[in-house]
């Protein structure tokens, strides 16, 4: 293992870790990945994030092949998805963190454009967040609506299960992962209240300027 492989295993795991201890999943929910030129590193199936060992990392092929460690997530396929029709992006995060998954179960919600501009911050790191319909766990049938919708969106919400979003660097898809989920929370919060939303100049604003 080259000295470039083996400190995106670290960080892949440092990163998961702090996800984890702060309540981004539980359980053995969620997986992380990064795109290398060897194939894709990804979290392996049944673990759990806070405990991930760098050594034990599944490494795929872009065609789904499992090439070395420990046998991939069964969601592996919507992160190769992610990186089939974004291929500036790098990294993929995936989570069933609480807030977006109560969100996505929502009657309520667009699925256009799933949560509105609460803050500048969603606006710069997600911008707009589509609904992906619902398939059961390991459908490979979802890898056809991620890929529909990764063509115009970097993140989207899986309907009752949860976000995946992808970055141009681990530390892009995990800082816009966890504003998705914060926004989450504060759209949660702020339900039944008067709400100022961001204007849609103040968001073409920003789109302008952050594009991603």
């Amino acid at each position: 293992m080259n000295p470039a492989e083996a400190t995106i295993r670290e960080n892949i795991c440092l990163m998961a870790k702090s996800l984890f201890d702060r309540g981004y999943g539980c359980g053995s929910s969620g997986n992380v990945s990064v795109l290398t030129e060897s194939g894709m590193i990804i979290s392996p199936t049944n673990s759990c994030m806070g405990r991930l060992d760098p050594a034990r990392l599944s490494m795929v092929g872009l065609s789904g092949e499992h090439i070395s460690g420990d046998r991939p997530s069964k969601e592996a396929f919507l992160h190769l998805a992610m990186y089939a029709e974004r291929p500036k992006m790098t990294a993929v995060v995936h989570l069933h963190s609480t807030h977006s998954v109560a969100v996505s179960c929502l009657a309520e919600i667009d699925p256009q454009n799933v949560l509105p501009p609460i803050t500048a911050y969603y606006v710069m790191r997600i911008g707009t967040l589509p609904l992906v319909p619902y398939f059961p766990p390991g459908d490979k049938a979802l890898a056809g609506a991620v890929r529909d919708v990764a063509k115009h969106h970097h993140a989207m919400l899986l309907a009752n299960h949860g976000p995946v979003v992808a970055g141009t660097s681990l530390d892009a898809a995990v800082y816009a992962a966890e504003e998705l989920e914060e926004t989450a929370r504060l759209y949660l919060l702020l339900r039944g209240e008067q709400t100022r939303y961001l204007t849609p100049q103040q968001v073409s604003d920003l789109h302008a300027r952050f594009s991603t």
